[in-house]
C-alpha cells in the first residue's frame, strides 16, 4: 500500500534503529519489546531464523515483474495478478481449540482481490469515503519477482482464520479470492465488518515502498466526523486493538517496525482510508513489510513466514478480545 496520500499524519524523520525503537515500544506493549530485544540480539537481516530462508517460495508461476505502486490511495497500482493462493500448509504452531472466543466475531479483510486487474472499469469507479472520494479499490503491489499483495494477504487471511477459529471466534472474510471476483469497494469492506457487528476487524496487506525501505507498520483511524464517517466511538478501542497487533507482531515475528513511516513506533494514524473512516467496528490496517525490498520480499514469500505472521496477528486480536 502506497502511502503517499492527502490527509493523514505525515512520517517522523528516520530515527537511529535501536534505542528510539526499543523505548517507543516498551511504551506501546510491554510483550512487544522483548521480541524486539531478541530480534536485535539474533541480527537485523529480518530473516527471522534458517527454517523461513529455506521455506520461501518466491512464485515461479508468477505474473513478470509488475511496475512500481502509484501513490496515494488504500493502496497501490501494479499489474495483473495471477489465481489465488490456496494455502494446505498445517498450523503447526496454532493452539489447540479452547473456546475461549466464543461468541466472539473477528472479520478479516484481505487487501485488493486477486481478480481486481481483469476489472479495471469497476475498481476505477470512485466511492464516498466520508472525507472525499476514491477509487473502489486497487490491484495492490508485487514483489519484484512477480508475487502479489492480492495472494499474499488472502493467504494470511485464511492462516489467520485458521487460528482464530481454533479460539473459538466467529471469522468471516471480506472475500475469498473468487468471490466476489472482484473487489469488494473500499465502502463494502467497511460494511461488511459493520454489519456482522464485529469485535475486531483487520485489513491485511503489504506495502509498495522503495527498495530499503522495510519493516511492519499498523494504520489507525484519526478521529473523523464528515459526511458518513465518524470514527469517534471507534478510534479509542482502535488503537487498543492496533497496539496489540504489533507488540506481538514484533514478539512472534522478531522483525521491527518500519524504519520509514511511523517514526519507529510501528503505528501510524491515517484520515484517508475509506474502510477505516467508515468503520463502526474496532479496524485497524496491518502492512506487514515492504514487497518492493528483497530482504523484506524474501519475509513474505516464505510460507513459515507468513505463519508467524498470522501468529503475531491472532495474539494480538485475542489479547484484545479477552481485554488482557
Amino acid at each position: 500500500m502506497s502511502y503517499l496520500g492527502p490527509d493523514f499524519d505525515p512520517p517522523q524523520p528516520r530515527r537511529s534503529r535501536r534505542a528510539p525503537l526499543i523505548v517507543a515500544l516498551a511504551a506501546l506493549v510491554p510483550g512487544g519489546l522483548l521480541g524486539w530485544v531478541v530480534y536485535e540480539a539474533v541480527g537485523k537481516d529480518g530473516s527471522g531464523g534458517g527454517a523461513d530462508r529455506a521455506d520461501a517460495r518466491p512464485a515461479t508461476s508468477a505474473p513478470p515483474s509488475a511496475p512500481a505502486p502509484s501513490p496515494g490511495d488504500d493502496s497501490k497500482r501494479p499489474g495483473a495478478s495471477p489465481a489465488p493462493s490456496r494455502s494446505t500448509e498445517p498450523s503447526a504452531s496454532a493452539p489447540a481449540a479452547s473456546g475461549s472466543l466464543k461468541g466472539k466475531v473477528v472479520v478479516i479483510d484481505p487487501g485488493h482481490n486477486p481478480g481486481n486487474f481483469r476489472h479495471t472499469a469497476e475498481i476505477n469507479r470512485q466511492v464516498d469515503i466520508g472525507t472525499n472520494r476514491k477509487e473502489c479499490d486497487t490491484t495492490g503491489t508485487s514483489t519484484n519477482s512477480g508475487y502479489t499483495e492480492a495472494r499474499f494477504s488472502l493467504d494470511l487471511a485464511h492462516r489467520l482464520r485458521a487460528l482464530l477459529q481454533q479460539q473459538g471466534a466467529t471469522v468471516k472474510l471480506t472475500h475469498d479470492g473468487d468471490s466476489p471476483a472482484w473487489g469488494p469497494c473500499v465502502d463494502e469492506r467497511a460494511r461488511i465488518g459493520n454489519a456482522a457487528h464485529a469485535d475486531a476487524a483487520i485489513s491485511l496487506h503489504a506495502d509498495g515502498a522503495a527498495a530499503g525501505d522495510r519493516g511492519f507498520h499498523v494504520i489507525l483511524p484519526a478521529s473523523v466526523h464528515a459526511g458518513r464517517a465518524d470514527t469517534r466511538p471507534i478510534a479509542a478501542a482502535s488503537r487498543d486493538l492496533g497496539e496489540r497487533v504489533a507488540g506481538n507482531f514484533v514478539r512472534v515475528t522478531g522483525n521491527a517496525p518500519s524504519n520509514y513511516i511511523g517514526g519507529g513506533t510501528g503505528l501510524v494514524t491515517r484520515k484517508d482510508l475509506g474502510g477505516l473512516n467508515l468503520s463502526t467496528v474496532p479496524k485497524v490496517f496491518i502492512e506487514c513489510g515492504n514487497m518492493r525490498d528483497s530482504k523484506d520480499a524474501a519475509l513474505l514469500t516464505s510460507g513459515a513466514w507468513r505463519q508467524k505472521a498470522a501468529q503475531g496477528i491472532s495474539e494480538g486480536i485475542v489479547s484484545f478480545l479477552r481485554g488482557s
